[in-house]
């Protein structure tokens, strides 16, 4: 089987029955495959975000994509932790080429936004968690092409003010708005209704490109005030602080996707070892994912035939 081949296909139909060019969302994130031993590809002692801990295991970047009409993955890169690499007798063993480098998950993240890009799929934002979001290349590489974004960013964030052309931490800024400045909204439904948060933006980087807007978004807890996290945004001129934080908000769809795809389609659910074999089960579970978001879509419109993935790409 050709993963990759499989992964492009899965994508194409994907964006081709739930795409949406203007507020279609590309979705950057990670997950963590708790593992036993020391021989499965990349597997380490690293935090896992699914366990919320450190543990022995392997983590999984993902591109997801999300629009009203449905959401799914379309990519996907394993982690391989650094220390890996100074044993290339290991890497071998668990199927890890020669031609495999080191590679942080920034960039594994930026090398499944260009090849969505490259592709030529239609959508109109980017989102993604901090892990992502700070990394400044990503977002100059966005700005670059005139994509819009909203993603997280550490409360560390520095950030270039309006005046005189100085840097200020994020809480700093946010700090000195007014508090007419907050509104609470909600920036989507929950399993518990409603995710209703107080939000406010800072304008941000006096030098822009005609049209556009640069804001720090902060996202304040209803039952916690000094619970804020923020994110950085590239957006059309006039954009409002609301469909700022339905954006914002819209990153918890990758969160359904990894959920849907443990209990469904057996994303965690494998034993093997091998780096071209992680791949190949991955891509098979994004498939079913891929499968039952369609034939949601379709029902929702009435369609009887559900889209098809192509399956019969030839085995290398």
């Amino acid at each position: 089987m050709d993963a990759d081949a499989l992964r492009d296909d899965v994508r194409d139909a994907v964006v081709e029955q739930i795409g949406d060019p203007g507020q279609g969302i590309l979705i950057l994130d990670e997950t963590g495959f708790l593992k036993k031993g020391v021989k499965s590809a990349g597997v380490a002692r690293q935090y896992s975000g699914t366990a919320g801990r450190i543990e022995n295991c392997q983590v999984g970047v993902f591109l997801a994509y999300g629009s009203d009409r449905g959401r799914a993955l379309i990519d996907r890169e394993l982690y391989v932790p650094k220390d890996w690499f100074a044993d290339r007798e290991r890497c071998r063993a668990a199927g890890i080429g020669d031609d495999v480098e080191f590679a942080i998950k920034p960039d594994m993240g930026l090398r499944m936004l260009e090849r969505a890009v490259e592709s030529g799929i239609q959508f109109g934002w980017v989102a993604a968690d901090e892990v992502y979001g700070e990394t400044s290349r990503i977002r100059l590489w966005l700005e670059d092409r005139d994509i819009s974004h909203v993603v997280a960013v550490p409360k560390s964030q520095m950030a270039m003010v309006m005046e005189f052309f100085g840097q200020a931490c994020a809480p700093q800024l946010v700090g000195e708005l007014p508090d007419d400045a907050w509104a609470r909204v909600s920036c989507g439904d929950g399993a518990h209704g409603p995710r209703e948060y107080d939000w406010a933006a800072a304008p941000v980087r006096p030098w822009r490109r005609e049209g556009r807007d640069h804001w720090l978004l902060a996202r304040r807890s209803l039952t916690d005030p000094a619970d804020i996290a923020y994110c950085i945004c590239f957006c059309p001129e006039g954009t409002s602080l609301e469909e700022l934080a339905q954006l914002a908000g819209s990153r918890w769809m990758v969160e359904g996707c990894f959920q849907t795809a443990r209990n469904e389609t057996g994303l965690d659910h494998y034993q093997v070892r091998g780096y071209t074999a992680w791949y190949r089960h991955t891509t098979l579970s994004m498939a079913a994912l891929a499968f039952l978001a369609l034939l949601r879509a379709q029902a929702e419109r009435g369609t009887r035939t559900p889209a098809a993935i192509n399956l019969s790409s030839p085995s290398p």
